[in-house]
C-alpha cells in the first residue's frame, strides 16, 4: 500500500515538474517573439466582420446568461422540493453551480466587450 501511495506521488511529482517546464518554455518563448505586423488588416471586411460578430454573440450571451440560469434555478427549486433528504443536497449543489456558471458567463461576456471595445 505504502509502496502505491509513493508510486502515486513520483508520478504526481513528474506531471508537475513536466507542466512547470511546458509553461515556462511557452512563456519564454511568448516574451521572445518579436511582434509582427500586416498592413491594412485593420481595413479589411474580415476583421470587421469578426469584430462585429463577437460583439453581437457578448452580448446576447450577457442577456441569454441570466435569462437560462435563472429558468435552470427554477427547475431546480421545483426538484429540491420534491426530493428527499440525500437528493436536496445534490439539487443545492447544482442550484450553486447555476450561479456561478451565469456570474461567470456575464462577467467573461463583459470583459469581452470591454477588450473590443479597446479596438474600434
Amino acid at each position: 500500500m505504502k509502496e502505491k501511495i509513493n508510486q502515486t506521488a513520483g508520478r504526481l511529482k513528474q506531471s508537475v515538474r513536466a507542466a512547470g517546464v511546458g509553461i515556462s518554455t511557452l512563456a519564454v518563448s511568448f516574451f521572445m517573439s518579436a511582434p509582427a505586423h500586416a498592413a491594412g488588416v485593420q481595413e479589411s471586411q474580415i476583421v470587421k466582420g469578426t469584430e462585429q460578430l463577437v460583439g453581437d454573440v457578448t452580448t446576447w450571451l450577457m442577456v441569454l446568461a441570466p435569462v437560462v440560469a435563472g429558468l435552470l434555478i427554477i427547475y431546480f427549486c421545483i426538484r429540491r422540493g420534491m426530493a428527499d433528504e440525500m437528493d436536496q443536497k445534490k439539487w443545492n449543489n447544482r442550484i450553486v453551480v447555476a450561479v456561478v456558471s451565469c456570474i461567470g458567463a456575464v462577467l467573461g461576456s463583459a470583459t469581452l466587450n470591454l477588450i473590443l471595445g479597446y479596438y474600434q
